[in-house]
C-alpha cells in the first residue's frame, strides 16, 4: 500500500493541477473514512461523494406516497430499515408507524413476500428502493409471487440506475469531474459496458473498484495514469469480482419484469429513463395502478445541502446545518440518515477524530 500512495502522489505532482475523483458509491465513502485514505492523498487530489446512495437519492414526494400507502385501510408497508428515517415533506416512516400505520422492517423482499403469505386479508406493499444491486432480487421475488400465485403482494417501485445519473451530472457541468471511482456492487450486476459513454462520449477516466483500502488506491492511481497520459478509459480494478459483461442472468430476470422509466432523484431532479417500473405484464403487482394517488413534490428543508452534496458541488462540512440542526440523530436532509450518506459518514469520522484529539 505504501508504494501505491508513493506512485500516487508522484502522478498528482506530474499534474500538478487539481484533480477531482468522484467516488460513485456509498460504500466506497464510508471506506475512504475508515481506512483514512483522504489524509493518504496530495493536496491537489480532492475527493467527492456521487449520488451513490439509494437511501439519499430518494425523493421527497416517493416517500410521502409511500407514506399516503401506508395510511391505507388494511395496506402493511414492508421496506429497509435504513428508509424509515428518510425525512419527507412532513414526517418519516418512522413517524408514521408511531401514529398507527402498519410499517415493517424487512432484510430482503423475500421476508415481505413471507408477510403477503401470513396475512392474506392485507395487502403488502414492498417499498422497492436501491439501484441495480437490489432490483434483481426484487424482480426474483416477483418471480416467486407470480409462480406461487400470492395475489396480496405489490411493490412500490423507485428503483434507479446508476450511469445514467452519471451522465446527468456531466451534462449539467456544475461541477468539474476529472474521473470517477465506479461503484463495485452495482458492478457486479450490469458489468462496465454500460460505462463506456464516460470514455467515449466525455472522455473521462473511470475505473470499478473494490472496497478494501488497496482497491481504493489501486483505482486512483489508474486514474492518475489515464490523466496523465491523457487517455479514458474504463478499466477493472476489481477483476475477482465484476466482468465486463457483468451478470446477464440478473439482468436477463431484471429486464423481465421491469423497463426504464424517467425518475426523480433527491437533490438532482428527474433524469430520463433512470428509474424502473414494473412492464405491463406485471400492472397488476404494481401498487400506483391500484391506488390513484397525486401527490405533489415536497420540498427540501431550508439551507440543506444535500443535494449540492450529491452533486459534488460541496461537501457535508460545507452545508450550514451540518452538525448543529442536523445530525444523525435528528437528520433534516437524507445524507445524513444512512450509513452510507455523505454527511452521516462526515459526521461519525469527524466525531471520531474530535475524541482522538
Amino acid at each position: 500500500m505504501k508504494h501505491t500512495v508513493e506512485a500516487i502522489r508522484e502522478l498528482a505532482a506530474l499534474l500538478g493541477r487539481p484533480v477531482k475523483l468522484m467516488e460513485v458509491c456509498g460504500t466506497h465513502t464510508v471506506a475512504i473514512f475508515r481506512h483514512g485514505i483522504r489524509d493518504l492523498l496530495p493536496k491537489n487530489i480532492r475527493l467527492l461523494s456521487g449520488p451513490g446512495c439509494p437511501v439519499c437519492v430518494t425523493s421527497i414526494r416517493d416517500v410521502d406516497t409511500i407514506l399516503e400507502i401506508a395510511a391505507k385501510k388494511d395496506v402493511i408497508v414492508a421496506t429497509f430499515g435504513d428508509m424509515m428515517r428518510v425525512p419527507g415533506s412532513k414526517k418519516s416512516l418512522s413517524q408514521a408507524r408511531s401514529e398507527g400505520s402498519d410499517i415493517r422492517i424487512v432484510y430482503s423482499p423475500l421476508d415481505a413476500l413471507k408477510l403477503a403469505e401470513g396475512n392474506p386479508d392485507r395487502m403488502i406493499v414492498f417499498f422497492a428502493t436501491g439501484f441495480e444491486t437490489t432490483s434483481p432480487l426484487v424482480a426474483g421475488t416477483l418471480f416467486e409471487a407470480e409462480s406461487r400465485k400470492i395475489a396480496n403482494f405489490f411493490i412500490y417501485s423507485v428503483h434507479k440506475t446508476v450511469p445514467l445519473a452519471l451522465k446527468a451530472l456531466l451534462d449539467a457541468s456544475e461541477v468539474q469531474i476529472d474521473g470517477f471511482i465506479l461503484p463495485g456492487h452495482v458492478s457486479t450486476i450490469i458489468g462496465l459496458r454500460p460505462y463506456a459513454f464516460l470514455a467515449n462520449e466525455y472522455h473521462k477516466p473511470s475505473v470499478v473498484t473494490g472496497f478494501s483500502a488497496q482497491d481504493i488506491l489501486n483505482s486512483m492511481l489508474m486514474l492518475l495514469r489515464q490523466a496523465v497520459q491523457g487517455s479514458a478509459l474504463v478499466e477493472n480494478a476489481y477483476v475477482k469480482v465484476v466482468k465486463e459483461e457483468g451478470n446477464p442472468r440478473a439482468v436477463s430476470l431484471l429486464y423481465e419484469f421491469f423497463e426504464p422509466c424517467d425518475a426523480a432523484w433527491r437533490g438532482i431532479g428527474v433524469i430520463p429513463g433512470s428509474g424502473l417500473r414494473l412492464r405491463q405484464k406485471y400492472g397488476h403487482r404494481d401498487i400506483m395502478r391500484i391506488f390513484d394517488l397525486k401527490v405533489p413534490e415536497g420540498e427540501e428543508p431550508k439551507a440543506c445541502s444535500c443535494g449540492d452534496v450529491l452533486k459534488g458541488i460541496k461537501i457535508p462540512t460545507d452545508c450550514a446545518l451540518f452538525g448543529k440542526a442536523c445530525t444523525p440523530e435528528k437528520p433534516v436532509g437524507a445524507c445524513m440518515v444512512s450509513t452510507e450518506g455523505s454527511c452521516a459518514a462526515y459526521y461519525k469520522y469527524s466525531a471520531l477524530d474530535r475524541q482522538s484529539v
